[in-house]
């Protein structure tokens, strides 16, 4: 169970990128029902570290409690530093995967990550703008600069900015639930769902015309997700041609109809299997997925465990009462 967190800190840090993982893991969430983590912030030389907007964080701890953590999180570092992380940092990122902690970095925080060598032969990602120059850097490291984040084993990448904090909540939803983990969005006032494989860049992310916007569509997809939904039958809701739907669905949410709806049934059977005591073939039916044997394939190939493991783990979530109390 995930119970620790280290958040790393060096000079020219991004305050905001830095500010999302302690919004995602250091609050005290206790009224909500959610457990507290043991956050902490981390640096290599304790006392006043500058961020990149000419102001500066005091900082007691060193990197000591990296090395007991559950999680490590590396938040950005500057360009110059791309080719000359401490390597006080890339002693503790190797020792976290050594264990088998999680690693997650935010936007170039990847940089520190992928010169330590832990992602040599992995695929990765981070911003797109450096993305060339990372696979330029690692030619071992398959960069892909498309999307928004990447989980490789336990450990994950992310893009920039935004990216980060839906990464963070990818791996809340794999700690917690679903559920926690929406109720936790909620609190962010964010979207839940975003999954690692949508574009990093949509080209239209607010339609011209409300008139054109695919919402009441994607809603009515939510609503009916028992039904077996075609490309063509969604067209003819947005009143489009298939080809044209499929092209509109891409540029506004990232990703293929098929993909989003895919996923949107995932996260529905997780809220299902936390919150209802409905058998395997009652949820495949009410996600649309027929049966409860192509339900079992998906979750596994989504999330990389059985229904009946994640029922087990995550029903009612009775674990998220106890709260082992928060540090900083």
């Amino acid at each position: 169970m995930l119970t620790t967190v280290a958040c790393l800190v060096q000079p020219g840090f991004a305050p905001f990128e830095f500010g999302l993982a302690c919004e995602a893991f250091g609050l005290d969430r206790t009224d909500d029902g959610i457990r507290n983590f043991d956050f902490r912030i981390v640096t290599p030389d304790p006392g006043a570290v500058p961020s990149n907007l000419s102001f500066s964080i005091n900082v007691d701890a060193d990197l000591s409690f990296a090395d007991e953590a559950d999680l490590v999180i590396v938040t950005p570092i500057p360009r110059e530093a791309w080719t000359n992380v401490d390597p006080r940092v890339l002693d503790v990122i190797r020792r976290a995967v050594d264990r088998g902690a999680w690693v997650l970095t935010v936007c170039s925080g990847s940089f520190a990550v992928a010169a330590s060598g832990v992602l040599s032969g992995r695929r990765a990602t981070t911003h797109w703008r450096y993305a060339e120059t990372m696979a330029s850097m690692y030619p071992d490291i398959e960069v892909d600069p498309n999307v928004l984040y990447v989980q490789s084993d336990r450990i994950i990448t992310s893009a920039g900015t935004a990216a980060g904090l839906d990464a963070c909540l990818h791996l809340l939803r794999l700690e917690l639930g679903a559920e926690a983990a929406n109720t936790i969005a909620r609190r962010m006032v964010v979207p839940p769902q975003r999954d690692g494989g949508q574009a990093q860049f949509i080209a239209s992310p607010l339609p011209v015309s409300t008139s054109l916007s695919l919402t009441p569509v994607t809603e009515w997809m939510l609503e009916n997700l028992r039904l077996d939904l075609s490309v063509d039958q969604l067209a003819g809701k947005a009143h489009m041609s298939p080809r044209t739907f499929a092209r509109r669905f891409k540029a506004d949410y990232g990703t293929t109809p098929a993909a989003w709806l895919a996923r949107q049934r995932i996260l529905h059977a997780q809220r299902l299997l936390e919150q209802t005591d409905l058998g395997l073939d009652a949820i495949a039916y009410e996600c649309g997925f027929g049966s409860a044997a192509v339900l079992r394939q998906n979750f596994s190939r989504v999330l990389g465990t059985t229904p009946t493991a994640y029922r087990s783990r995550f029903a009612c979530a009775p674990e998220l009462a106890g709260s082992p109390g928060m540090a900083s």
